[in-house]
């Protein structure tokens, strides 16, 4: 068993520029203290500098990350692409795992919409329309309708606003330091 009856588990998972990163960071800013931000980008990319692949050694790091955080009673938000048929059953271990409440979303936004975002972000010039294809997977939901489809057109502060009240984050206070 993993975290308290306490700590808030939530999961953001989409295809790329689906708004993962931006959402994550509206509900670390409105919570404050006490809250850990577990994402996928940089555990996999940055400290492990590793494809996203089965059985990649990432899967287990950002399980561990997520469990420690937990366990030292912080909330956590663990974001990213996190496909379903690589990350699910790490994902399924740890929401059971959880002792307090674990709340899955998933950012749905057509291809059409993630091309125009991801034209926007640092890393265009370096990723092509060709290699966001092959990345892109419509609606990669997890098995057992444990997360809730949140459609392109809900802009980022009602986004954040619902989740910081599905979770009860909004009701809950900071840590002092």
């Amino acid at each position: 068993m993993v975290g308290t009856a306490e700590t808030r588990l939530v999961v953001l998972r989409g295809n790329s520029a689906s708004g993962k990163s931006s959402v994550a960071a509206g509900i670390r800013e409105r919570f404050g203290r006490g809250l850990a931000l577990v994402g996928q980008d940089n555990l996999r990319r940055v400290v492990l500098r590793e494809h996203d692949r089965p059985g990649g050694a990432n899967i287990g790091l950002i399980d561990t990350v997520a469990r420690y955080s937990l366990d030292a009673g912080y909330h956590v938000v663990l974001e990213g692409i996190l496909y379903a048929d690589h990350y699910g059953r790490m994902l399924q271990q740890l929401r059971a795992d959880h002792r307090g409440h674990t709340h899955c979303y998933y950012l749905d936004v057509p291809f059409t919409e993630t091309l125009a975002r991801h034209a926007t972000k640092p890393i265009a010039n370096g990723v092509d329309e060709s290699q966001l294809r092959e990345w892109y997977r419509p609606l990669d939901l997890l098995p057992g309708t444990i997360e809730t489809v949140i459609a392109a057109g809900s802009v980022l502060t009602d986004t954040v606003d619902r989740i910081m009240h599905d979770t009860g984050l909004a009701l809950l206070p900071a840590r002092e330091h």
